[in-house]
């Protein structure tokens, strides 16, 4: 028989409900004890990479572990599905060893388990971002929601992150005029000289932005991808063409917010009536039976040289709530990522 080896896995759990703008100090490491002795069906598993996203500023506890996705390495496995020495993409939070039993009927999505997606060469840690959630959700979000067409425009906010960045590069591969906004003259240079958009706008230099629509689109908004919300959206509706088409991504603008207050933005109700536009709120895993269509197409547009992938890399495990706060302040460029 063999014998039993315990271990430490270090944790990050949120301390006490967020603030304000998330500080290092709201985030504490504890260990947790594992032993390798599996049950059946369990695996143990060490991360290797792993992501922050706007989400998880909504979706932290108080006292619990912080949720998240990684890849890892298959320590020991009782699963035949996920074999020693195979890598995965675990939904396992932020932590750096973890033990988990796969529910054999369950969904394998980016909120449980799967595969890793066939690289091809490429990174492994584009499976937290293009080739993953993020790349799925500017996926799914733009083509089934926005159903964009080749001579529309699409307008893009929080272009140059995760997602934002997919979605205006798949609009330019559908045949679309991509307008996008970004946070710094360095992400505008980027999307515009690496990533092809047509035009790249500096949110933070805009002083009138029914302006900045009548000038560089000057037929109107087909399509917006929503991923800051507020009163952005008031103006995009004010220009957009009938049958406008909105996908209501995220709100990264109201996530440091109070709570506890109604964010009061205003909405042009009358154009919005009157235009037909349509708006849709979703959730990425509506697309769960489908999820390696998207990683898939996503993939070989990157290897076509149709669609280039940027990210900021952070290493060591402990480094990970300077990395989460960063990207909330929108310091990243494409997708944040921590090496361990």
């Amino acid at each position: 028989m063999s014998r039993s080896l315990t271990m430490l896995a270090r944790v990050f759990v949120l301390k006490h409900p967020w603030q304000g703008l998330p500080k290092v100090s709201d985030f504490e490491i504890v260990e947790e004890t594992l032993s390798d002795q599996l049950n059946d069906g369990e695996i143990l598993a060490k991360a290797e990479v792993l992501t922050v996203d706007p989400y998880m500023r909504l979706r932290s506890v108080p006292g619990q572990p912080l949720p998240g996705g990684q890849v890892a390495r298959v320590l020991k496995s009782r699963s035949p599905e996920f074999p020693e020495g195979s890598q995965v993409y675990g939904f396992f939070g932020w932590r750096d060893l973890t033990i988990y039993k796969p529910d054999p009927n369950g969904p394998r999505s980016y909120n449980t388990i799967h595969r890793m997606p066939e690289m091809k060469g490429l990174s492994d840690s584009y499976a937290l971002g293009a080739i993953g959630m993020p790349g799925n959700t500017a996926y799914f979000g733009l083509t089934e929601i926005c159903k964009p067409k080749a001579g529309e425009t699409l307008v893009v906010t929080a272009a140059a992150g995760a997602v934002g960045s997919v979605v205006g590069q798949i609009g330019k591969i559908k045949g679309c005029r991509v307008i996008g906004f970004a946070g710094s003259d360095d992400k505008v240079k980027w999307l515009e000289q690496d990533l092809g958009f047509d035009v790249a706008i500096n949110y933070k230099k805009v002083e009138d932005l029914d302006s900045v629509f009548k000038q560089h689109a000057p037929n109107g908004i087909d399509c917006y991808f929503d991923n800051v919300a507020g009163d952005f959206n008031y103006h995009v509706v004010r220009n957009m063409n009938p049958g406008g088409r909105i996908a209501q991504c995220g709100s990264i603008s109201t996530y440091n917010a109070d709570r506890s207050k109604i964010p009061m933005v205003p909405f042009d109700y009358p154009t919005f009536r009157v235009r037909k536009v349509i708006m849709e709120g979703f959730q990425v895993n509506q697309w769960n039976d489908r999820w390696f269509e998207g990683l898939d197409q996503i993939r070989d547009w990157i290897l076509e040289g149709k669609l280039k992938v940027r990210e900021s890399i952070t290493e060591g495990f402990e480094n990970m709530p300077q990395a989460f706060i960063d990207m909330l302040q929108g310091k990243n460029t494409g997708k944040q990522i921590i090496k361990v």
